[in-house]
């Protein structure tokens, strides 16, 4: 049976690719400052040169990971806002969506990590703020779509709004990866559901 040959770029594509998953095994076994380019490089079974034709830093392989796990996470809601439902349904959806995120987002530790080094490295910082800033103006745009579809008037301006939903989710998270004994699914369906609930769905309860 005859291989395919792959394009160069899609040979590129599937070198990024590989890096990059082998990327997120090495940050959660070793973390980001254990974790070396070599080990990375390895673990894809590429050569150095090879990760730096892709790549010119750890920090911007980071920065890609952390990218495409939130175009996941947007294509998921994408799918929420855009299925035929109802809007009960819908915001039944979303809060399931973010409630699910809180206890099982396998990627969560590696946002901790960039957090934690753009607050103490000034050039990542300027990378990983504009990042952020793109991730929050999607978010605040969902966020006037559900308002426009919905007729309901938010409390704070999108943009706001959208930095106590990331602030509440991760601080839940983080509790509910410290202690889940106490930090509970049922704990945090509670909370995140009365959140969205009166502040950004506009109902009582």
């Amino acid at each position: 049976m005859n291989r395919i040959r792959l394009t160069r770029e899609q040979s590129r594509d599937q070198t990024r690719e590989r890096l990059l998953d082998a990327a997120h095994a090495m940050f959660m076994k070793k973390g980001f400052v254990g974790a070396s380019v070599e080990d990375i490089a390895l673990a894809a079974g590429y050569t150095r040169g090879a990760f730096y034709s892709n790549f010119g830093s750890k920090a911007e392989l980071l920065v890609e990971l952390l990218r495409r796990d939130h175009e996941a996470m947007q294509a998921d809601l994408r799918a929420i806002f855009e299925a035929d439902i109802s809007r009960e349904e819908m915001e039944a959806c979303v809060t399931d969506y973010y409630s699910r995120m809180a206890l099982d987002n396998k990627m969560f530790l590696l946002w901790v990590e960039a957090k934690l080094l753009a607050a103490r490295d000034a050039r990542f910082r300027t990378r990983f703020n504009a990042f952020m800033k793109e991730k929050r103006d999607q978010l605040a745009a969902c966020i006037e779509e559900y308002s426009a579809r919905t007729g309901t008037p938010m409390p704070l301006e999108p943009d706001r709004l959208v930095i106590g939903l990331i602030g509440l989710c991760d601080g839940v998270q983080f509790l509910a990866t410290a202690d889940p004994q106490h930090i509970t699914p049922a704990v945090v369906e509670a909370v995140l559901g009365r959140f969205f609930a009166r502040v950004v769905f506009g109902r009582d309860a």
